[in-house]
Parts: structure tokens; C-alpha cells; sequence
């Protein structure tokens, strides 16, 4: 699994409540109610782990 994926799957799981990303084929399991700032900090999270990656890459750092 590659490190964008795990690191996408970590936000979902910690943020959103999300327990897997995958298609469950069932309604219940494949969508769900979320509060905005939950959804507002897994935004942050993701953005903080661009921001990271860019920064460990070489390809320039946002301050």
C-alpha cells in the first residue's frame, strides 16, 4: 500500500470515523453523516501532509 493511501486512510480513520475506504456494497457501511469540522480537520490534516511531503521532497516549502 503506498504512503499516500495509508496516509489518506490514517485521516479518514482518526477525522472522519471512517474505518476503511473501500466499497462496502452496502449503504450503511459506504456513507456517512459527518459534522463540518469534522470534515473541516481531516481538510487541515491532508493539506498539513501535502505541505510535509512537498517539504521532504525537495519541491519547496510552505510556510
Amino acid at each position: 500500500m503506498s504512503t499516500q493511501k495509508q496516509t489518506i486512510e490514517a485521516i479518514a480513520a482518526q477525522h472522519l470515523r471512517v474505518a476503511t475506504l473501500a466499497c462496502q456494497k452496502r449503504d450503511s457501511l459506504d456513507f456517512h453523516e459527518l459534522a463540518v469540522w469534522s470534515i473541516e480537520a481531516a481538510l487541515n490534516a491532508a493539506f498539513e501532509a501535502g505541505k510535509q511531503l512537498a517539504c521532504s521532497s525537495g519541491k519547496g516549502c510552505a510556510k
